[in-house]
């Protein structure tokens, strides 16, 4: 793990596996790099295959910083964290993915400029980036009301998944802050081949083929599981090995 500075110059912690091309990986909304990517052995598959993966922690998550400032959460915050990543590391070739708030981050990135080879948008509908407060709400309730949800609601689910990535409630609140919307013409103005791999039971953030279709170059992969489980599937670690490899 190495620390570099933010846009703002907030520590972003970043986690590198392997050598060879550059694969910069984002994880999701309450998670972190270790859990989405490391854990459950992707950026292993894709160190096989020849990458060197890249995996920040956001801001407000994981090894990051965690201000409790709402101005440390201006509007595409997160994006501009990614610029700085790629500025900071340097980065001229390279491939870009995420998931579910990764893969909106990643999104964001390319229709500001950003130009990665090929794309990986997983866990994410075309609703998701078109309409990023639709679940904001839902993570609202969870986040100002823990420990009074009945044991095996969603709700209680999310909590629960919040303990085991030991997130900061109050720096997860001010990340819904930061959320842009994504118009439909920007999304169908992406050029880079992008993979939309989507859990068959997600549809958490919107219909997965959906955005495949409105991407000039897309194309939808379905792996097995939920928003929650499919990022645990070595299916998922599979798909985006197999289209950054072709």
């Amino acid at each position: 793990m190495l620390e570099i500075e933010g846009f703002d110059g907030l520590p972003i912690a970043v986690h590198v596996m392997g050598e060879g091309r550059d694969v910069v990986l984002i994880h999701g909304y309450f998670s972190n790099a270790h859990t989405n990517w490391i854990r459950y052995g992707h950026a292993a598959k894709l160190a096989e295959q020849g990458f060197r993966v890249i995996m920040p922690d956001l801001r407000g998550h994981g090894e990051s910083g965690k201000p409790h400032d709402v101005a440390a959460y201006p509007p595409d915050a997160l994006m501009r964290d990614g610029f700085a990543l790629v500025e900071r590391m340097g980065l001229t070739d390279y491939d870009l993915g995420g998931y579910s708030l990764g893969a909106r981050t990643a999104v964001r990135m390319v229709v500001n400029g950003a130009a990665p080879r090929r794309l990986i948008v997983a866990g994410m509908g075309l609703a998701g980036l078109v309409d990023t407060h639709g679940k904001g709400g839902y993570y609202r309730n969870v986040l100002t009301n823990l420990g009074t949800f009945e044991r095996g609601t969603s709700e209680w689910m999310t909590e629960a998944f919040l303990k085991t990535t030991k997130g900061d409630p109050v720096a997860l609140l001010h990340i819904l802050e930061t959320f842009v919307d994504t118009t439909r013409e920007e999304v169908a103005a992406i050029a880079q081949p992008a993979a939309v791999i989507c859990g068959s039971e997600d549809q958490d953030n919107g219909i997965a083929r959906d955005l495949a279709d409105a991407l000039a170059d897309g194309r939808y992969i379905e792996i097995p599981g939920n928003h929650m489980n499919a990022v645990t599937r070595k299916e998922l670690g599979q798909a985006m090995a197999d289209f950054l490899s072709a």
